[in-house]
Order: C-alpha cells, then sequence, then structure tokens
C-alpha cells in the first residue's frame, strides 16, 4: 500500500520511468545551478577580497533559505498539493542566476543566494514527492535516481567553473539562465503529470492507530539520531564544496581552473555512491546502507589530510562513493517512520542537510581564517565517527503505523 496514495503500488510502468527521469534530469538542473555560486568563490574572494568568513556567510545565506523553508513548503503541499509549484522554483532559479552574473558587491551576491536558495526549497520537497509517487513501489531506486541528478549536477559545476565561468569571469554565469529556462520547461510537463495524477480518484485510507507513549520517544530517538547523523555528512561534505579547492591551493599550490578537477572527481564519486544506495537499500535495508555509508568513509576522511596530491585524489574518491551513499537511505527510512508525510519529511531531511550544511561552512570559514584551511579538514576528518549513533535507530516498523506494500 503505498502511504501517499492508499493506492495499490503497481509495478513501474514506462510513464512513471519517464517522470523519474524528468525529477531527475531537473534535480540536475537545479543543483548544477545551485553550485555555481561555490564554483565562483575563488574569483570572488579575489576580485572583492572576500575572506573565508565571508565565503561561509554566501554558503549560509543560500542553504540556511533553503533550509528553513523547505519543510513549510512539505507541509503545506502535504495539505495542499501544488503541481506546479516546481515549475516556479525555477522562476527563482532563474532570478537568482540573473544577480549571481550581474552582482557588483557582497551585499548582492548576499541576496542573489538567497533568492536560489528560495528556489531550492520550492523545488526539493515538491520534486522528492513526485519521485515518491512515480516509484512503483521501488522507493530506495526511485529516491536514488532522483538524487543521483543532483548529484550530477553538483559534479559538473567544477567543470563549468573550470572551463566556461573562471576564464570568462563572473558574467559568465548568466549563461546558465538558459539552463532555468529548460528547468521550467520540464517541470511545467511534470506539474501536468502530477495534477492528472491527483485527479485521480484515491480510495480512502484505513484510520491509522493513536502512536503509544513509547512509540513517540522512539520516534524523537530515531529524529535526534537522524539529525546527528545529517550533521555529520553534511558538515563533512560542506568542507569539500566551499573550501576543497583551495585546501588543494594552499597545499599543492594548485591554480584554481585545477583545483575544480579535483573537485569534480570527489563530487562525480558522490553522484556514483548515491545511484548506488538506494537499490542496496532496497535490497539490504535502510539501516545497513547508513552503517555502511557514514561509519565506513571514517578511515578515508583521517587519511586524506596526510596524502599526497595522488593520495588525496583517490581516497576522496572513496569518500565520495562511500558517505554519499546514505542520503537515500536515510530519506526513505525517514518516510517510512513517519508515512503520510512525503512533503514534511523530505522537506525536514532536504532543510535541515543544507542548513547544517550551511552553518557548518560558516563555522569552518571563520575556523580556517583563525587556524588555517589545512587545521579544518584535519578537524572535519573525525566527522563520520557519529555513524556509530545509528545503533539507536530502531527498526522502522516498530515507530511507524504504515500499511504493509
Amino acid at each position: 500500500m503505498d502511504v501517499v496514495t492508499g493506492k495499490a503500488i503497481p509495478a513501474v510502468q514506462k510513464t512513471s520511468l519517464v517522470i523519474l527521469l524528468a525529477a531527475s534530469g531537473s534535480h540536475l538542473l537545479n543543483d548544477l545551478m545551485q553550485f555555481t555560486l561555490p564554483a565562483l568563490y575563488p574569483l570572488l574572494k579575489e576580485a572583492y577580497a572576500l575572506d573565508y568568513v565571508q565565503i561561509g556567510l554566501l554558503t549560509l545565506a543560500q542553504q540556511m533559505t533553503a533550509s528553513i523553508l523547505q519543510p513549510a513548503v512539505g507541509l503545506y503541499t502535504d495539505i495542499k498539493p501544488k503541481p506546479y509549484f516546481l515549475a516556479v522554483s525555477m522562476l527563482f532559479a532563474l532570478a537568482g542566476m540573473t544577480l549571481i552574473a550581474t552582482a557588483n558587491s557582497f551585499g548582492l551576491l548576499l541576496v542573489a543566494a538567497m533568492i536560489g536558495g528560495i528556489g531550492s526549497a520550492i523545488f526539493h520537497p515538491e520534486a522528492s514527492r513526485v519521485a515518491r509517487l512515480a516509484s512503483g513501489g521501488k522507493l530506495g531506486f526511485a529516491q536514488s535516481l532522483f538524487q543521483v541528478g543532483g548529484n550530477i549536477g553538483t559534479a559538473i559545476g567544477p567543470l563549468a567553473a573550470a572551463f566556461l565561468i573562471l576564464p570568462r569571469g563572473q558574467s559568465a554565469a548568466g549563461w546558465f539562465t538558459l539552463i532555468a529556462i529548460s528547468g521550467f520547461i520540464i517541470l511545467t510537463a511534470v506539474g501536468r503529470w502530477y495534477a492528472a495524477h491527483l485527479a485521480l480518484p484515491m480510495p480512502k485510507a484505513p484510520p491509522r492507530p493513536v502512536r503509544e507513549v513509547g512509540d513517540r520517544r522512539k520516534l524523537l530517538l530515531a529524529f535526534a539520531v537522524i539529525g546527528m547523523l545529517l550533521l555529520s555528512k553534511y558538515v563533512y561534505i560542506s568542507s569539500l564544496t566551499s573550501y576543497y579547492t583551495f585546501f588543494l591551493i594552499e597545499k599543492f599550490d594548485l591554480s584554481a581552473g585545477t583545483s575544480q578537477l579535483y573537485l569534480f572527481l570527489f563530487l562525480a564519486a558522490s553522484a556514483a555512491g548515491t545511484i548506488i544506495g538506494g537499490p542496496v537499500g532496497d535490497r539490504f535495508g535502510r539501516l545497513t546502507v547508513i552503517w555502511c555509508s557514514i561509519l565506513g568513509s571514517l578511515p578515508f576522511t583521517l587519511l586524506l589530510p596526510h596524502l599526497d596530491l595522488t593520495g588525496t585524489a583517490i581516497v576522496s574518491i572513496f569518500i565520495g562513493l562511500i558517505l554519499s551513499s546514505a542520503f537515500s537511505a536515510i530519506v526513505v527510512y525517514t518516510q517510512e517512520l513517519v508515512p503520510g508525510k512525503v512533503g514534511l519529511v523530505a522537506g525536514f531531511v532536504f532543510g535541515f542537510a543544507f542548513g547544517i550544511g550551511a552553518i557548518g561552512a560558516a563555522v569552518l570559514g571563520a575556523l580556517a581564517d583563525v587556524k588555517g584551511i589545512i587545521f579544518v579538514f584535519n578537524i572535519c576528518a573525525f566527522l563520520p565517527a557519529l555513524g556509530v549513533l545509528t545503533i539507536f535507530l530502531p527498526k522502522t516498523h516498530k515507530v511507524s503505523q504504515a500499511q504493509p506494500s
């Protein structure tokens, strides 16, 4: 039984796969645009004489906006579905990209970051809901396919920076407005499918029993642990996406363009890990994937700050592959904890991940100004040790009142 629609889940149909690919493709476009600002950091740091704190504030402005709004958007659309919110998200992305390309001060860059964050806040909960609706019951696969689009978009970001933006300057970001327009067209079509899906008659879902006090406590504990796991994963990832290029430049004297290529290796590996994590979770269980992903990356994160350039590149690939596999499992696991609240849960997970990553970026930037970027990477290496908290996550059937598939 699908906890979203109350209907029996059919096998994956061709139309559903098309929608999944469209959701994944639009996620690629969204996250590629979201990464444009971080890709500009080396250029902006020099052009506007920014320090690491200001770099962190740009990340904070972009991701905290998304973090705060996503759960609210998810809750609202759980109650009143809005199929065309997806297309609206690309209008905000379009405005944000235009401002990034034309901003001439740090203040305007902050505004551009916030506008882009609003678009991301609208996009993620609704797109995650569409992926679940189109899953045909293969929830882990659908979430991974949706998520890998975003990872690929983020991975392409450093290549766009190295070959398009950095050589041509800040104004080259204006070309990315074409991506926003393409996303608007795709998501208008997805919204049409979503609206048609909502128009279908839905059988009335059976009432769920009231949760016992013990179940509520288990649920609160589970959410607290999920929060700590997301903290360990996304603060570490934020250290790489925001400061890895600076780490490589400082330690190995690389150029800004070359450092972006090494960042691409990490992000490409993250994309591959994401697509692996969902199907493995469908087969062996979400908790198994979460255990292996976060705690399993610890030996590699501890090694990374102490290797030569080749070793650093190789270890970063392993970190990307292992650490990224957890996210789809965390999203689906959390949705199973709170059945029927797909938008709210997706908004919470994406929003908390973005928010904690943004706060982490700001704190790490301040620390880098005082202690240096290499010191920051040595400290962040211990974050995946929090993966041991997975032991406190209950089996979902112990706290969930979801009907069996």
